[in-house]
C-alpha cells in the first residue's frame, strides 16, 4: 500500500534525482514534509545530533525516509506531522533520500516512504509504504509500551 517504487528502480531514480536536485533551486523543497514536531534531517551531523538527543531524553525515534517527487510520501506527510503533534514524547524525523543519498542507501531502502523505529539508536521496527492505519497502530503500541503503569 502506497509505495513509490521497487528497489532497483529506486536506486537509479535516486541517483538521477540527486543530480537534478542539486542543479535546481529547491527553496521551499521540504515545506510539506517537515514542520511542527517533525525535524528535517539534511546532514549526517544533524542526524547524529538528533539521535544523541533522543538517547539522552530516552525517546523513541521514527525516521521517515521519503522523497519530494514520491506521491505516497506527499500523501502521508501531513498525517505524519499530525502524529508528531499528538505524540511529543516520540521524536519524528524526516530524511529526504535525494538530500542524503549515501546515508539513505545505507539503510537498505526498498521503497519510499519507509519508516524506521529506533530505540537507544537501534532499529527495532520498520514500515514500508504510506500505510496510515498501520503507522498509527505501531505508534499506539509504542505509547502503550512506554507509558509508565502505576
Amino acid at each position: 500500500m502506497g509505495q513509490c517504487f521497487p528497489k532497483l528502480w529506486f536506486l537509479s531514480k535516486l541517483v538521477a534525482s540527486f543530480k537534478s536536485v542539486k542543479d535546481d533551486d529547491d527553496s521551499g523543497h521540504h515545506v510539506e514534509f517537515a514542520g511542527k514536531n517533525v525535524h528535517l534531517i539534511t546532514t549526517r551531523e544533524s542526524w547524529d545530533q538528533k539521535l544523541s538527543e533522543a538517547i539522552r531524553d530516552d525517546k523513541i525515534v521514527i525516521a521517515n525516509f521519503s522523497a519530494s517527487w514520491c506521491g505516497p510520501c506527499r500523501t502521508v506527510a501531513p498525517f505524519y506531522i499530525d502524529l508528531s503533534e499528538k505524540h511529543p514524547s516520540i521524536m519524528f524525523l524526516v530524511i529526504d533520500v535525494d538530500e542524503l543519498t549515501e546515508f539513505s542507501t545505507s539503510w537498505d531502502l526498498k521503497a519510499t516512504p519507509t519508516f524506521y523505529f529506533l530505540r537507544n539508536g537501534q532499529q527495532f521496527d520498520r514500515l514500508e509504504g504510506a500505510n496510515k492505519p498501520e503507522l498509527q497502530k505501531r505508534i499506539a503500541a509504542i505509547m502503550v509500551e512506554t507509558t509508565p503503569s502505576g
